[in-house]
């Protein structure tokens, strides 16, 4: 019998497909709203780096001929999602897991050919064995690889927290059913700041568009209250 890969944290973070091409606004598909969702998911990883949460992180590639995977310039992680104490499994349909990898890397990303985890074998064995008192979960998208993955932790008994607001959408009806449904599971949502506290950042320092590089006005006064 395989012996379970433990983490004695309490928490761990689960960072779904942060890739340049969902986050950024020259990406080939940006999420709406990108920048308060970037600045929600940079405040939520300092966070994490803070206070030593461990941190898994899936990263869709394309599927190669041979079975093997690969990576496009526009699905690159972004930078702020990297910690340096990190290993990078490919997609390649193998289970093999340290069962003390927690112990020598603070970031495991796994490599997937589709949305759903669940259907790599070593994401899904390294998420069902997992032991942690709560998973929480940013990144996107809410419809697609968010709530197929919150769902899968869920159906395998995990503790789930989705930061909805650190959460990428491209359709926003179809993103408050996923959390809906996220919710009905048994997931609670919460907001960044509930976990991360407040932020002051003005952009990602990562993304070039004029929206994330404008820095925000002081509200007037006279406005508050209206």
């Amino acid at each position: 019998m395989i012996r379970p890969i433990r983490l004695r944290r309490k928490r761990v973070i689960i960072d779904i497909d942060t890739q340049k091409d969902l986050f950024l606004a020259n990406g080939a598909s940006c999420v709406r709203n990108h920048r308060r969702v970037l600045m929600n998911i940079r405040r939520t990883l300092a966070w994490a780096r803070v206070k030593h949460l461990r941190i898994i992180s899936t990263s869709i590639c394309k599927p190669g001929k041979n079975g093997d995977s690969f990576h496009t310039a526009g699905w690159q992680k972004l930078s702020y999602t990297l910690r340096n104490r990190k290993i990078e499994f490919s997609a390649d349909n193998n289970t093999d897991l340290a069962r003390d990898i927690f112990v020598h890397y603070d970031q495991v990303i796994l490599n997937k050919r589709c949305e759903n985890p669940f259907d790599e074998p070593r994401a899904e064995r390294l998420f069902t064995e997992l032991r942690a008192d709560e998973l929480v979960v940013i990144g996107g998208l809410a419809e697609g690889a968010v709530v197929a993955t919150v769902l899968g932790l869920l159906q395998r008994g995990k503790r789930v927290t989705v930061l909805i607001d650190a959460v990428g959408t491209h359709d926003r009806q179809q993103a408050d059913i996923a959390f809906r449904k996220m919710k009905a599971k048994g997931a609670n949502l919460a907001e960044t700041r509930d976990y991360a506290g407040a932020t002051h950042l003005k952009s990602t320092g990562v993304c070039d568009c004029k929206l994330c590089r404008l820095e925000e006005k002081p509200l007037k006064t006279s406005s508050i209250g209206a």
